[in-house]
């Protein structure tokens, strides 16, 4: 899957194939799937893990290297024990702040975060079971901006034009949110985040 790919099941879903006659250029498709995949990733996320290095005497973590964050999952320190050892955590823009009882000691954390996905010409991090969903929700973002486009250039397509794009985006974008919720975790960029899991798994 790349986003020339992605743009042709979008085409597919809008009925937009004869390129002779495209109703949506290709920098509006982009921009749709764009939107989507932002959406998309709030409530899927791509699954990352970084290694971050503790302060010493410190329960602050820098966490401004993690680009792109949807959300920060768990932290694990110290590492490497068994059973594992997850610790309280509250996030606060870019640092991870620990609750527990724990302060750092320079040695290294983990940190399991979620990240946006990426497509982009050659690469995408969207799971081949998501693929479909994408493509119903770029596909609506599209439709809903030409229910504006429409109604804001009075006459295009006729008196019902606008109203019918409307309804054909908001029926689309349900499903989409539907679908997000059935896959997902229901969960949203936060500037501040608390953890209050177990300490150990």
């Amino acid at each position: 899957m790349n986003l020339s790919t992605m743009r042709t099941l979008v085409r597919r879903d809008l009925k937009d194939e004869d390129n002779s006659s495209y109703r949506w250029q290709d920098n509006e498709i982009d921009r749709a799937i764009a939107r989507a995949v932002g959406e998309l990733s709030r409530y899927v996320p791509r699954e990352m893990k970084a290694t971050i290095a503790t302060t010493d005497g410190s329960r602050e973590i820098d966490i401004s290297s993690l680009t792109d964050r949807v959300s920060v999952d768990r932290v694990e320190f110290p590492v490497g024990e068994t059973p594992r050892s997850f610790q309280r955590f509250a996030v606060y823009q870019d640092t991870i702040i620990l609750n527990g009882d724990i302060d750092g000691d320079g040695d290294n954390c983990y940190i399991y975060w979620g990240e946006v996905h990426t497509l982009d010409a050659s690469t995408s991090s969207i799971p081949s079971y998501l693929e479909d969903v994408l493509a119903l929700g770029a596909a609506a973002y599209a439709v809903l901006a030409q229910a504006q486009y429409r109604s804001d250039v009075a006459g295009i397509g006729g008196e019902r034009a606008d109203t019918d794009y409307q309804s054909w985006g908001n029926t689309m974008f349900k499903e989409f949110e539907s679908q997000l919720k059935r896959f997902g975790r229901g969960r949203e960029l936060k500037q501040s985040t608390l953890f209050e899991g177990s300490n150990s798994e």
